[in-house]
């Protein structure tokens, strides 16, 4: 059976042998099958073949080029987790497989970029969007060609979704759109945002819809300047008397929460798996590292400071992906996983962080060091207890499926 997303046999043989990876397939683990694995070892080459090389440049630039998507489009990897006849990979699993294997990239930014346009901005196109709308936004998505973001939050509304003041007000046609958004991830160079509005006079949850908002007249952006994810263009967006035709109405008007909670249990998992990701890839090369730096005569792993430090890293690293991938068994399989999505996000994004911080330590000042990469990934993953729902926010959710 050929592997889903992959061009070219050859070329991804060429590309795991320049990246020193193996013929071998790990031994999978549950709900990842040895297909998964295969693909794992393809995508991790092309990671560190085609992105992790630009990463500290397009850190240093504070963007990445948009040729970045239409490379990940030809790689096949944009378009994993939606239908062949949209000319997607119709596998969810490799989609889970690919948000693991991006935290490899080098830089949290060019992740969350990359991110939130295959797995965040265009999930919510595909499963509540029309026939016309897979056309004129998701196809060309998945080429690519387009760039999307999701615009949610906004400068008084993170965690409270339901107090968002964005509105769109009903006119012939369509609606007309005024407010802000903030914290928007691609929100700079996107083609398109899904943007939550409110439409009605309602308070709470009820009154929420979605529109897809053109870039155009109307709509402004300004990009943020961050502690991490230095890469990825986060933007304030604007709208200003911005007219939005009727057909871009994304799912039934005035019940956009359901949307909204629908995507982020996706949009967590993601995060989850990306933690896992990162938590991976630090601790090999910090662990390759304190085999090889010598003090005092010696190999540092062998002190046992450093021992029981990375001893800890690795019990993190296991539980992490243990609690996720359980979450994404139960979440691809159907199953009300909001108990178990919620626990994973809490428990891998603190966790990757101060495996990060051990990881930097070990390394001691070339850790430190902006060259080496480590205080980067310390910088990116801060964001994880914040961003997709903040570790307070998990704790409440979490409270109340325990009937709290």
């Amino acid at each position: 059976m050929p592997l889903v997303g992959v061009t070219s046999t050859a070329d991804s043989s060429r590309l795991a042998e320049r990246a020193g990876i193996g013929a071998a397939v790990a031994r999978p683990l549950p709900p990842f099958t040895e297909e998964s694995e295969r693909l794992r070892l393809e995508m991790r080459a092309w990671v560190e073949a085609e992105l992790a090389p630009h990463a500290a440049e397009w850190e240093k630039a504070k963007f990445f080029p948009n040729e970045v998507f239409s490379k990940c489009a030809e790689a096949g990897w944009i378009g994993l987790k939606f239908p062949r006849e949209l000319g997607g990979g119709g596998d969810p699993l490799g989609a889970a497989v690919w948000a693991q294997e991006l935290a490899r990239c080098g830089s949290g930014g060019l992740g969350a970029g990359i991110g939130a346009h295959t797995g965040i901005a265009l999930p919510p196109v595909w499963k509540f969007g029309t026939p016309d709308q897979h056309e004129r936004y998701l196809v060309p998505g998945i080429r690519g060609e387009k760039i999307a973001a999701l615009g949610i939050t906004e400068p008084d509304a993170g965690s409270d979704v339901a107090g968002i003041k964005t509105r769109a007000r009903r006119v012939e046609g369509g609606f007309v759109v005024n407010g802000s958004k903030m914290f928007i991830t691609n929100g700079v160079r996107a083609d398109f945002i899904v943007t939550a509005v409110k439409t009605t006079e309602a308070g709470g949850h009820h009154g929420i819809s979605f529109l897809i908002v053109d870039r155009g007249e109307g709509v402004s952006a300004s990009p943020i300047e961050k502690m991490g994810w230095h890469a990825s263009d986060t933007a304030l967006i604007g709208f200003d008397d911005v007219f939005v035709p009727e057909e871009n109405l994304l799912g039934p008007e005035h019940e956009g929460f359901k949307l909204i909670m629908a995507n982020f249990q996706w949009e967590r998992v993601m995060m989850a798996l990306g933690a896992v990701g990162a938590m991976e890839a630090l601790f090999e090369r910090t662990l390759a590292y304190a085999q090889q730096r010598e003090q005092f005569g010696r190999p540092i792993g062998r002190n046992q400071a450093i021992r029981h430090k990375l001893a800890e890293v690795a019990v993190a690293l296991e539980t992490g992906r243990a609690i996720t991938y359980n979450a994404l068994r139960m979440h691809l399989a159907g199953m009300n996983a909001v108990q178990e999505v919620t626990m994973a996000k809490l428990a891998t994004q603190r966790a990757a962080f101060d495996a990060g911080d051990a990881c930097l330590q070990i390394h001691g000042g070339a850790g430190y060091l902006e060259e080496n990469g480590i205080a980067r990934a310390v910088r990116d993953l801060r964001l994880g207890p914040i961003g997709g729902g903040t570790d307070e926010i998990m704790r409440e959710i979490l409270g109340k499926t325990l009937g709290l």
